[in-house]
């Protein structure tokens, strides 16, 4: 190996130490509680005010795939219901949507069943800062205009 070749080893395994030490807005919010942050990081939507289907038509949507018989797309709605029930804060509707979510798909797992009430919590208090934050943001950006 050729002296350039030992310094792009270095620099990519730099850049791959870099790279693992990024963490995001959400894991920093959950800190030391792992199993918030796994029941929470694949379902909940980063803004729900752009979903433009409301948690009920999301669920009508599901249940006339499930009785269609295609389970890919049912399961997808429930999903989407149950991320819109995250965001409205009701862990009944968060059971409900991701537990028939969970009866519908094999291949993957719904760790949120486990702690509803803790990750919805924990949900409702990031939601809440981060959209105060940008509501923050946006009135210092009009006040600059």
């Amino acid at each position: 190996m050729g002296l350039l070749g030992r310094f792009r080893k270095k620099r990519e395994t730099l850049q791959v130490k870099e790279a693992k030490k990024i963490t995001t807005d959400f894991e920093e919010f959950c800190g030391k509680d792992k199993d918030v942050y796994e029941a929470l990081y694949k379902l909940m939507f980063l803004d729900p005010r752009k979903i433009k289907t409301s948690m009920s038509e999301a669920e009508e949507k599901a249940k006339l795939f499930e009785k269609q018989k295609d389970v890919q797309e049912a399961r997808i709605w429930y999903d989407i219901a149950g991320g819109l029930a995250i965001y409205e804060g009701d862990v009944e509707k968060v059971k409900k949507y991701f537990g028939k979510s969970a009866k519908l798909s094999s291949e993957m797992g719904y760790p949120i069943l486990k702690i509803p009430e803790k990750a919805v919590k924990k949900a409702s208090e990031y939601y809440r800062k981060i959209f105060r934050e940008e509501d923050f943001r946006k009135m210092v950006a009009e006040e600059k205009a």
